[in-house]
């Protein structure tokens, strides 16, 4: 498994490769990339050799060797220090492009309000890559992990990816689906309640399958599950809270393959989630049909 680590020196990011370390399935190489970005300086100003140009590549050598050190006591295999100038964003898409690389890990700082909107690395990161992306706020237990399913045959190939991924046999497993309420749905339907009650029955009987489905797997893949839930609500609301009530660590979710332009006006459930979740998330992007 070849995974690229996207670090600025910040613990955050440092902690994101330590919960990884944790989740690995098999021995790991990774690559770490840090990236002196000056794209925030206005076009005008020309960046030449100088003391400022060098201090700045001193810096980012000594975060280079800062994460080279971390990684080795977490005894993950170093491959490649990379070390590039400009836009973050852009370095870190370019450089997922020339290896084929299975996942990249990257930290967020969990910006919120108009912070959040207008984007932070990982965020602009995640909507432009199909890589599998591995996204990290805060040191966790590193322990409890959340399955979701919605019942199509994209999200158990999207658990089969994740159990290849990681290293699951001593983990706290759990599963869930979500049972949309009738009560939600528009106004026409909800006045009929003989029809309110023969959708909510078969949104029942949906999601008990989903739901088995996903547990076939994992007891083919002789993995213990803790819980397997159907929860009731809409889809984010309705996880978010569920792996707050039971100390999740990571949750696992699929994403379709968006333009950028799609991303910025669709708001999906896994985005909600990525932006709101207390632990970790594992983005694994599927291709819409």
């Amino acid at each position: 498994m070849k995974a690229l680590f996207c670090t600025d020196g910040s613990k955050i990011s440092y902690n994101a490769i330590a919960n990884f370390a944790k989740w690995a399935s098999r021995k790991v190489t990774i690559d770490i990339i840090c990236i002196i970005d000056w794209s925030f300086l206005p076009d005008e100003v020309i960046i030449e050799e100088s003391g400022f140009v060098n201090n700045c590549k001193n810096v980012a050598d000594t975060i280079l060797e800062q994460a080279e050190k971390n990684i080795k006591e977490l005894n993950l295999n170093i491959g490649e220090k990379i070390k590039q100038c400009g836009s973050a964003v852009e370095s870190i898409l370019e450089q997922s492009t020339k290896k084929n690389y299975d996942i990249i890990i990257l930290g967020s700082h969990g910006k919120k309000g108009i912070q959040r909107w207008l984007g932070s690395v990982s965020r602009e990161v995640l909507e432009a890559t199909n890589l599998p992306t591995y996204i990290s706020k805060n040191k966790n237990n590193r322990k409890n992990i959340l399955f979701t399913t919605d019942g199509s045959i994209d999200s158990i190939e999207i658990s089969k990816k994740a159990i290849d991924y990681l290293k699951l046999d001593d983990k706290n497993i759990h599963l869930c689906t979500v049972s949309e309420s009738p009560d939600l749905l528009f106004l026409e339907g909800t006045l009929d309640s003989n029809w309110m009650m023969a959708i909510q029955t078969q949104q029942e009987i949906y999601s008990e399958k989903a739901l088995k489905r996903l547990q076939n797997l994992f007891e083919k893949n002789k993995l213990t599950i803790i819980e397997s839930k159907i929860l009731e609500g809409t889809p984010a609301k309705s996880i978010l809270e569920y792996a707050a009530s039971k100390d999740i660590d990571l949750i696992i979710l699929g994403a379709n393959a968006k333009t950028k332009i799609q991303n910025f006006l669709l708001e999906s459930v896994s985005k909600r989630i990525v932006e709101n979740a207390r632990g970790d998330t594992l983005i694994i992007k599927i291709k819409s049909i």
